[in-house]
């Protein structure tokens, strides 16, 4: 029993030296990652087994040839563990960013639907109050002259237009988040398709004296769906307008970069804050944004609808600033590459 005890106490006497060596070697990799802390472990774990062993061998006076089979056993076995510990270290410190990132879009997703119920509400309650007030003066007579109750027509038709499309646009992003975009790609040209996006844009644009000017002198030719394309442009035009000063200036222009098509908005609406641009397509997100004095209303979803529809095709959008503006660009994979 004697000599088990004293073999016990000489292993753990250098496995202690090295778990201490370990520890502090830990401490100083702190800020490291989490796979270098795995493999530090590993390592650590290995290195405390073979000098527990070495340590043992020694104290029983085995031969060389035996001292060297015990040192090249457990030599074997530490390249084992440690090479399975790497491997396996790095796909543990994979999957627990991934699940960081996860909890964090999932908590971000939270708060945009928090934020979209309550700005949505907001956005059908002020047009359904003035939309019910109206209609009860109509009712009880209260207004009886022409042009009063031609105004108050005018004015009920509006609002049911603006919820209309706020309700068009909830589908449209359900329909994206859900899945269920079925999109039936063909070859557009894109001028076509920004001259129809302009014209639309054009009467909105021009009640603030806003000029919108498709700069692109090779319009290339697109593989999207129609219908999916136009929303993107309209989407991106009309957020330009809305929030570009009054008598200002916006541009759209195009081209192809190899196999890549890309077209962009360029408005002069004053710039983004650095810390809005990464979140300008995240649902419902409004920020506080330096841009214009004059904010129209509208339920935050337009940019996430561009978004969810560019991803869908493939593509990809970003903002960026630019001088005395902000610019919108959409990259889509050419028909080569699709």
């Amino acid at each position: 029993m004697r000599d088990i005890a004293l073999i016990g106490l000489y292993s753990l006497a250098a496995g202690a030296v090295v778990g201490l060596l370990g520890a502090a070697a830990l401490r100083a990799l702190r800020g490291r990652s989490i796979a270098v802390h795995v493999c530090v472990l590993l390592a650590v774990t290995v290195a405390a087994v073979a000098a527990g062993v070495v340590t043992v061998a020694r104290a029983m006076f085995l031969s060389a040839h035996d001292m060297r089979v015990v040192l090249v056993t457990v030599a074997a076995s530490a390249v084992v563990s440690l090479v399975l510990g790497a491997v396996f270290g790095r796909r543990l410190a994979a999957a627990a960013v991934w699940a960081a990132q996860a909890r964090e879009r999932e908590r971000r997703m939270e708060a945009g639907r928090r934020d979209l119920v309550a700005w949505v509400s907001h956005d059908l309650r002020t047009p359904l109050a003035g939309l019910r007030a109206m209609t009860e003066a109509l009712q009880d007579g209260v207004v009886a002259d022409p042009a009063t109750v031609a105004e108050y027509h005018r004015r009920i038709g509006a609002e049911t237009d603006r919820m209309s499309g706020l309700v068009d646009d909830l589908f449209e992003l359900s329909r994206i988040h859900a899945g269920a975009l079925r999109l039936t790609p063909a070859d557009l040209p894109l001028a076509d398709v920004v001259s129809d996006a302009v014209a639309a844009v054009a009467p909105l644009a021009g009640s603030r004296g806003i000029r919108v000017v498709a700069a692109g002198h090779e319009w290339p030719v697109v593989t999207a769906g129609a219908a999916e394309l136009n929303r993107i442009l309209d989407n991106l035009l009309t957020n330009s307008v809305r929030y570009t000063p009054a008598h200002g200036v916006i541009h759209v222009d195009a081209g192809r970069d190899g196999g890549v098509v890309w077209f962009a908005v360029s408005d002069s609406c004053g710039g983004i804050p650095e810390d809005d641009l990464p979140r300008v397509f995240d649902v419902a997100f409004r920020g506080t944004r330096a841009r214009t004095p004059e904010t129209a209303g509208g339920g935050g979803l337009g940019l996430a609808i561009v978004r969810g529809l560019v991803e869908a095709h493939g593509g990809q959008v970003r903002a960026q600033n630019v001088t005395g503006g902000c610019r919108f660009e959409v990259r889509l994979p050419g028909a080569a590459a699709r």
